[in-house]
């Protein structure tokens, strides 16, 4: 069940990091809308090899690679706002969803910690 609410998750806020990178290139910011787009499609992207790891430990390491993806793409949204290429609105928004994916894969690695 977990794994199927992070695989929604982590997929709905790779559209939204898509959508934004649009908006910073039509903005022609280039520097860190593409470190942004590659963090924040990569939390899925590990995810979904999690799926079909190897092994317990292979399985563990993907979603840390997740997490990892998802706290790099926590540190571009706070230079967007800092450097005023998104509002405090669309900060918070983005913040609050890549928060949830971080929790989430922290429970999920603990979990699969404790049962390995």
């Amino acid at each position: 069940m977990a794994e199927n609410k992070l695989k929604e998750l982590s997929a709905d806020f790779a559209v939204d990091v898509i959508n934004l990178v649009k908006e910073l290139k039509s903005k022609r910011e280039s520097i860190i809308s593409n470190q942004i787009g590659r963090s924040g499609t990569s939390i899925g992207a590990n995810i979904r090899e999690a799926q079909y790891a190897h092994s317990k430990a292979d399985f563990i390491s993907k979603l840390q690679i997740a997490l990892k993806e998802a706290n790099e793409t926590g540190y571009w949204l706070e230079l967007l706002l800092r450097t005023d290429y998104i509002s405090q609105e669309v900060y918070k928004d983005l913040d609050t969803k890549c928060s949830t994916l971080r929790v989430l894969l922290i429970s999920s690695i603990n979990t699969a910690k404790k049962n390995s």
